[in-house]
């Protein structure tokens, strides 16, 4: 008889322990991952994504204490992001976004400079002065007819590739 009662009041034990494992909530959060909680998900889950209820409820709201204020309320549902994590996807996006910027800057710079340049060789190529370059010997050449086209062309290209219109 002692064992028999012995075991009934263990079951018994076992079975009110076993209680609140069985209110638990089971949904697929917004990222698609599987969450877990004693309390019911956040506003923004739809009815499809809750895997399981605890039995015999069907509330979807947190219960709110009444000496709880509104505000206290999203402080009941469960964090699905470490806000540590968050800082630093936020910090390494802003630095990513400052490199961008600069680099964008710096190619500005270089086709303003660019555009400047060429348009000086183009005053200087259409003002008809003499003109004169190196050549690959190291010789002055003076530009001819022919070799003044093709510098104005050059000229034009850069300018048309790298001043704003």
């Amino acid at each position: 008889m002692r064992r028999s009662l012995a075991v009934l009041s263990l079951a018994l034990v076992g079975a009110t322990l076993a209680l609140p494992a069985a209110a638990q909530w089971k949904w697929r959060g917004v990222n698609g991952q599987i969450q877990y909680s004693d309390l019911p998900p956040p506003a923004g889950v739809s009815d499809k994504d809750i895997l399981q209820r605890p039995s015999g409820s069907t509330l979807r709201a947190a219960p709110v204490a009444p000496a709880a204020s509104a505000a206290s309320a999203p402080a009941l549902t469960p964090k699905t992001s470490d806000p540590e994590l968050e800082a630093k996807r936020k910090k390494a996006e802003q630095e990513e976004a400052a490199k961008a910027k600069a680099e964008q800057e710096r190619v500005a710079a270089v086709k303003a400079e660019n555009c400047k340049r060429a348009r000086e060789q183009i005053r200087t190529l259409d003002s008809g002065m003499r003109m004169a370059r190196v050549n690959e010997k190291g010789e002055r050449e003076v530009l001819d007819d022919k070799m003044r086209a093709e510098e104005m062309k050059r000229a034009r290209d850069v300018a048309n590739a790298d001043c704003a219109k």
